[in-house]
C-alpha cells in the first residue's frame, strides 16, 4: 500500500507519465521504502517506542486543533512586536527539564515549540531543553506549563507537573 501511495505522489508531483519517468519513481520510491525500513528497525533511543500504540488518537485531534489556536495567538503578538517596534523585546534563552513518557513526546513538544511563532527549541538532550523565546510572553505556555501538559495527556490520562527546574539562562535588552 505504501508503495502504490508513494508512486502516485510521485507521478502527480512528476506530472510526466513516460517510460523514463515512471522507472526513475519505482526506483526512488524502492529506495524510499528501503531506508524507511531500515530507520523503523533502529531504536535510536531507549525509550523509542516501536509503534504509537501509546498514543491516545482521539487526545490527537484535539492537540492538533489546541495548536493551531496556540500558533494563531503567538502569530498575533509577533505580528504586534514588528508593527510596534517601540514594544519592548527581551530575546531570552531558557532551559528547563520535562517530565514526559518517551522521546517520542519530547520530540512533539520541541517541534510544538518551534512550530508556534516566537519560540525556537534549540537542543534537547535526554530530558533538557534549550529554547530561544522573541519575549517574555513567548515562552509563557512552557513556563505556565501549559504546552507540555496538551503533550502528555497525549500519551497518558494522569496529570502531573511536566516542566521542572526552568531556569533563565539569557536575557538581552532592545538595541543590545
Amino acid at each position: 500500500m505504501s508503495f502504490i501511495s508513494l508512486m502516485i505522489f510521485w507521478v502527480i508531483m512528476s506530472g510526466f507519465f513516460t517510460v523514463t519517468h515512471i522507472s526513475m519513481g519505482v526506483v526512488t520510491v524502492a529506495g524510499v521504502m528501503y531506508v524507511n525500513y531500515k530507520l523503523k528497525t533502529h531504536r535510536f533511543f531507549d525509550d523509542d517506542m516501536d509503534d504509537l500504540s501509546e498514543l491516545r488518537f482521539f487526545r490527537a485531534a484535539y492537540y492538533v486543533g489546541w495548536m493551531i489556536v496556540q500558533i494563531i495567538l503567538a502569530g498575533l503578538h509577533v505580528v504586534l512586536i514588528i508593527i510596534r517596534p517601540k514594544m519592548p523585546i527581551h530575546t531570552t534563552m531558557i532551559t528547563f527539564r520535562v517530565d514526559l513518557p518517551s522521546a517520542h513526546a519530547r520530540m512533539i513538544l520541541g517541534n510544538s515549540i518551534s512550530l508556534t511563532p516566537g519560540t525556537l527549541t534549540i537542543d534537547i538532550t535526554g530530558d533538557q531543553f534549550i529554547v530561544h523565546a522573541i519575549d517574555d510572553k513567548s515562552f509563557d505556555s512552557i513556563s505556565s506549563d501549559k504546552m507540555p501538559r496538551q503533550v502528555l495527556k497525549l500519551f497518558e490520562k494522569e496529570e502531573h507537573q511536566v516542566v521542572k527546574d526552568l531556569q533563565i539562562i539569557t536575557k538581552t535588552e532592545k538595541g543590545s
